[in-house]
Parts: structure tokens; C-alpha cells; sequence
């Protein structure tokens, strides 16, 4: 059996500049250049190799909720809050309680908040 590793999550926009704009403001990415076309689909490194594709599809209607995200980990979730709070971006716990952060059984903190384009996305402190 092969061994796989992560390589790149894939989110389709409404607006590119906008999604771009939004994840280098909260999470500081670099744009790294798209090796794959010469479309408007625009890259962000996530460290370690591993990248976020940003596809733009402005017609395309978006379902999701909140079973659906990925999460990020953090060994500074209160930087991260205040960065939300001064963004004017709103957070939850998953019971969608507001400004609440989640603790779960095993201790690990986590909250959750969408991006411009209904994107769940958690943050948690579980740092290996």
C-alpha cells in the first residue's frame, strides 16, 4: 500500500481577491505562484509544502455547514481571538454559542468562524 500525505485543500470563491485578502489578513499567508495553469485560481502556502487552492467560481451557488471545514491549530488561540475581534470577525463554539470558545473531552480548545464565503473554518490548540 502506498503512503499518503496531505497536499492541498481546495475551496471554490465567490471572489478570489476577496478569499485571498480575507486568509493573508487573518493568517498571514504567502501567495505562492499557481504551477498548475494559467487560470485565476490563486495559491496560499500553509506552511510544511502544504497549500490552500482558492478556485474562482462567481455563479456557483456554495452549500455548506458546519460539519464541513477544516481546522487549523494554533499554540496561541488567544492571538488568534484577538486578531478575530480586531477583523470584526465573528466566532463560536460548534453548539454555535457566540464569542465562546469549546473545550473538548480531551481538553483541547477549539473555536469555529466562516470566511467570506460560508467556509467553516475551526482553530484549535491541539499542537503536536
Amino acid at each position: 500500500m502506498p503512503n499518503f500525505s496531505f497536499n492541498h485543500l481546495a475551496l471554490s470563491v465567490k471572489d478570489v481577491n476577496e478569499s485571498v485578502e480575507f486568509y493573508q489578513k487573518l493568517f498571514k499567508l504567502e501567495e505562492i505562484k499557481n504551477t498548475a495553469s494559467d487560470s485565476k485560481t490563486r495559491w496560499l502556502s500553509l506552511n510544511e509544502g502544504k497549500q490552500l487552492h482558492l478556485i474562482p467560481h462567481p455563479n456557483s451557488e456554495i452549500k455548506i455547514n458546519k460539519a464541513v471545514h477544516f481546522a487549523l491549530s494554533t499554540s496561541d488561540l488567544d492571538s488568534l481571538i484577538d486578531n478575530l475581534n480586531n477583523l470584526k470577525i465573528e466566532f463560536s463554539d460548534w453548539n454555535d454559542v457566540p464569542n465562546k470558545i469549546y473545550v473538548r473531552k480531551d481538553g483541547i480548545k477549539q473555536i469555529y468562524f466562516q470566511d467570506p464565503n460560508g467556509y467553516w473554518i475551526e482553530i484549535n490548540n491541539d499542537v503536536k
